[in-house]
This record gives C-alpha cells, sequence and structure tokens, in this order.
C-alpha cells in the first residue's frame, strides 16, 4: 500500500520495451533484467509481463492523468481561434466605418 506523500518511478516506455524483449528474445531472468536496467522494484518485470501478456502493446502507453485531455486541449484551441476571429471581424469593422468616414468627409471638400 502506497504511503501518503509517496512519490512513484515511472520507467519510460523505451525502458519497459527493453526489460520484455531481454525476458522474450534474450532469455534473461528477471532479476538480470533488474539490476541490468537498474529498476529497484524486483517484481516490476513480473508485472510489465503480465501485461504485455494479457494487453499487447497496450502496456507500454501512458495512461495517466485525464483520458479527456486532448480533446480538452482541442477545445481550447478552437475557442481560442473563434474568439480570433470575432477580434479580426470587430476590427475589420472598425476599419471600414473609418474609411467610409474618410470618404464621406472628402467627398463634401
Amino acid at each position: 500500500m502506497a504511503n501518503k506523500g509517496q512519490k512513484f518511478q515511472h520507467y519510460p516506455e523505451s525502458v519497459k520495451r527493453e526489460a520484455i524483449r531481454l525476458h522474450l528474445e534474450e532469455k534473461w531472468t528477471y532479476r538480470e533484467i533488474t539490476e541490468h536496467l537498474g529498476i529497484h522494484d524486483k517484481d516490476r518485470v513480473k508485472k510489465w509481463m503480465r501485461k504485455y501478456r494479457e494487453e499487447g502493446e497496450r502496456v507500454f502507453e501512458d495512461r495517466r492523468g485525464n483520458p479527456f485531455r486532448e480533446s480538452t486541449e482541442e477545445y481550447r484551441y478552437i475557442r481560442r481561434l473563434e474568439m480570433e476571429n470575432a477580434v479580426l471581424k470587430k476590427w475589420l469593422a472598425i476599419l471600414n466605418q473609418e474609411v467610409y468616414k474618410k470618404n464621406g468627409r472628402s467627398s463634401k471638400l
């Protein structure tokens, strides 16, 4: 069980792939892999192997955080572009009014 405030070691995808490759192709033991790759938890490679057998390549995906984050970022980007578009339309309307006023005054002179 995790203690409050405990930091967990995150291993990049490349380390996980290498550990699984060493076990499957090179027939290394879990102990040899953990020592070679500097993995602190001796059962970590076993867990990766079990998940790899169950899920296949999906085991390498980083599923931390909000799963909807990408769509939220896309939504924010679209909203920003819409706001920018609205500002540019207002600016164009103001410029058109000024040009109209200038043209209207210059014809009276």
